[in-house]
């Protein structure tokens, strides 16, 4: 710092001179130089809080904008669903559990009308999240108005912890609109055996 200070000293009285005011104090040229010092830390000082404005209002637009393509994801997955599956042939099925006691979830095997359409292996999370009373869409399909045969297997770990495999049956009528069929797992108390049931919501 004191070097800096003698530079300008030097500089100010060469200055001083140049302009013909001839010579000068050195308190003078020392509170010139102080003033320059002090101007210099301000004008730092409003730089650094211009720095941070601006980086707030970049971070609030950066925001905004994750906000909007969010948006635009959801419409988007919206719009190709109602693309793929039209509300007047749509059937949607979901499955649920009940307790969970004499059933452990592994996979559901759905067929309609023969044809296989999705068998779907179930994580630990995701069965935990089932018995907590948690429903998963489990498929989506454009049928055709008339008759269906719905056949679902469900495998897991049943009573004592052996291997389980049941399956459940269901002949519909599909109209014009959308449908949408529950699969439930239940805990059958009295048998102490799940119990598999396929159901249309009204």
């Amino acid at each position: 710092m004191v070097t800096k200070i003698r530079l300008l000293d030097v500089t100010a009285i060469a200055l001083l001179f140049c302009a013909g005011i001839g010579p000068v104090l050195a308190e003078d040229v020392g509170s010139l130089a102080g003033d320059v010092v002090v101007a210099s830390i301000a004008s730092t000082d409003t730089e650094t809080a211009a720095d941070a404005t601006n980086f707030r209002a970049l971070d609030e637009d950066v925001q905004s904008l994750k906000k909007e393509v969010l948006d635009l994801n959801r419409d988007l997955f919206l719009l190709e669903e109602e693309l793929l599956f039209p509300a007047n042939s749509q059937v949607a099925f979901f499955i649920s559990m009940d307790v969970g006691e004499y059933f452990a979830l592994d996979s559901v095997n759905l067929k309609i009308d023969g044809k296989e359409v999705t068998n779907y292996l179930y994580t630990e999370r995701e069965s935990g999240a089932l018995v907590r009373g948690g429903v998963h869409r489990l498929h989506m399909e454009n049928l055709r108005v008339g008759e269906h045969e719905l056949i679902a297997v469900f495998t897991g770990k049943g009573p004592h912890a052996r291997d389980y495999r049941r399956g459940a049956t269901l002949s519909f009528d599909k109209g014009i609109g959308a449908k949408y069929m529950e699969l439930q797992i239940t805990d059958k108390l009295q048998k102490q055996q799940p119990e598999f049931v396929i159901q249309e919501w009204e």
